[in-house]
């Protein structure tokens, strides 16, 4: 693999006029700005330091991607500066509004979108590229209604299996990324399935419930997100395939292109999927939220069992010690007594765990 340079345009932090702050990415703020000596609108992105996301940036060029301008080196002011997509992120759209009105025609125009950005990445770029945060607040809206893939603070470029950090934001992460297992190309396409459930829903995935709670239901229960029985069956097949715990067994975004090609000849579709659509109230109310209860009645089970078998192991520690104060018990059977306790406390957990 070659190595790359920092060889980007670098950018004086004096020739940038800050406005508001438009959102958070990873590892830094976000702002609107104005890169005077181009008068020209950009983003922003403040940093603690310079790490990969330039270097990353600095070598892509694709419709999808958000376009990067320089980074500005001047320490402590370091930033990344791109293009600005005015019509925000996917995931403030989806929770407007306006959104109510979204078509068929629409959403697959916007899965196009980020599928043939993120097979960019992976299959086109000059380096390969696991984004490892792909979620609708890292896909921005530009003014002429053009989705791009922005924020690869969480990025790494891709060398057969990568080790994956805890990074990126769980209800989007895939099982082995919150493992922090090895990881391949596909762990983006599990988070494409989210994203894509979520422009079909304008739901947000795994509402109501934490981080750590999705992190469990995803890897210890194989939960996934309730797809409603009134969905298509072409995008119910297509969120399951990215959502299959194995991997390798989740299609490469070339592959999600050709479904999604196949899709657009379907005659049938736009009226499914527009009726699907229009019936939200409904489905969102019968299925999804009496999913989400459900499951955080399960976290509650679960909390509750750990709390009766912490009270339960601490007074058996209580009881073995009143035992040995009030016997003569030689010490190696109080070591025998105490490794018994801690082995049927154990195997308590374990089978509360598995239940």
């Amino acid at each position: 693999m070659a190595s790359l340079g920092a060889s980007f345009v670098q950018i004086r932090f004096d020739d940038i006029l800050f406005y508001e702050n438009c959102g958070g990415g990873s590892f830094g703020s976000v702002y609107r700005a104005r890169w005077l000596s181009q008068d020209k609108e950009v983003a922003v992105k403040k940093l603690l330091k310079i790490e990969k996301e330039a270097e990353i940036l600095s070598v892509l060029s694709h419709r999808n991607i958000i376009q990067f301008y320089g980074a500005i080196l001047e320490a402590p002011n370091y930033g990344i500066v791109t293009e600005y997509a005015s019509g925000g992120s996917l995931f403030d759209y989806l929770s407007s509004a306006e959104s109510e009105d979204i078509s068929m025609k629409q959403i697959m125009t916007w899965a196009m979108d980020i599928a043939k950005g993120m097979h960019y990445l992976h299959a086109e770029a000059p380096f390969t590229v696991i984004h490892r945060d792909l979620k609708s607040r890292n896909v921005v809206l530009t003014a002429d209604s053009v989705l791009k893939i922005c924020d690869f603070g969480a990025s790494k470029f891709h060398s057969h299996t990568t080790h994956m950090s805890l990074v990126g934001t769980f209800p989007w992460m895939a099982p082995e990324v919150i493992q922090s297992l090895p990881a391949s190309e596909t762990c983006d396409t599990y988070s494409y399935g989210v994203v894509l459930w979520e422009m079909l829903t304008r739901e947000i995935p795994f509402k109501g419930l934490e981080g750590l709670q999705v992190a469990w239901l995803v890897v210890e229960k194989s939960e996934r997100l309730t797809i409603p029985s009134s969905c298509p069956d072409s995008f119910a097949c297509l969120m399951r395939s990215c959502w299959l715990t194995d991997p390798k067994d989740r299609p490469l975004f070339k592959h999600i292109l050709s479904t999604l090609e196949s899709m657009w000849s379907d005659s049938h579709l736009p009226e499914e999927c527009n009726t699907f659509l229009q019936n939200k109230a409904e489905w969102s109310r019968c299925e999804i939220e009496a999913t989400l209860e459900r499951l955080k009645r399960l976290e509650r089970d679960l909390s509750t069992k750990e709390q009766e078998l912490k009270e339960r192991e601490r007074r058996l520690k209580m009881w073995e010690r009143k035992l040995i104060e009030q016997s003569n018990t030689p010490v190696s059977l109080c070591l025998s007594l105490t490794a018994v306790t801690e082995d049927l406390t154990q195997l308590t957990l374990n089978q509360t765990l598995t239940m």
